[in-house]
């Protein structure tokens, strides 16, 4: 069951999504595949510090945070992967790692990749490592109100 706080709040705002169940998977990419869907329409959440605050950076599991890039679209002097113990207890009822990209209920900003938004949907891990969340972008964008960035690259 996706974690109850996002449940609630999609539901409040009577936006249509749909619950994917997976096998458990802790890696991006490994949940794309056990989800069946291309990494590049999994949106994965990594916390990073810019400037020691937390955000949540959203990106397409196929691709990885380019910091150099990050930090100028952002305005930032540093930027830096944020580690466990900084912000685990910021999101009660998820299971770490599996945060889905609502920072706005946290407290936390949301910058999205720019190369999510050319998608018409967007799927996400549902606060657990067995079931995603798959909701059309732009409700999600309007929901969030993400700060749109170019920040990403496609792994190698």
């Amino acid at each position: 069951m996706p974690a109850s706080k996002i449940k609630e709040f999609l539901d409040k705002n009577r936006v249509p999504y749909e619950t994917i169940p997976h096998f458990e998977s802790f890696t991006a990419q490994g949940t794309a595949a056990a989800a069946h869907i291309p990494g590049r329409a999994l949106a994965k959440t990594v916390m990073v510090k810019l400037d020691d605050k937390l955000i949540m950076a959203v990106l397409p599991a196929s691709f990885k945070i380019n910091f150099a890039l990050l930090k100028e679209a952002a305005s930032a002097g540093r930027g830096e992967l944020a580690r466990e113990e900084e912000f685990s207890h910021i999101f009660p009822g998820c299971e770490v790692g599996a945060m889905p990209p609502f920072g706005n209920l946290y407290g936390v900003d949301v910058y999205v990749a720019e190369s999510l938004t050319e998608d018409e949907w967007i799927a996400f891990n549902a606060g657990n490592h067995v079931e995603l969340i798959r909701m059309s972008y732009s409700d999600f964008e309007r929901l969030v109100r993400p700060k749109v960035l170019r920040f990403s690259i496609q792994a190698a």
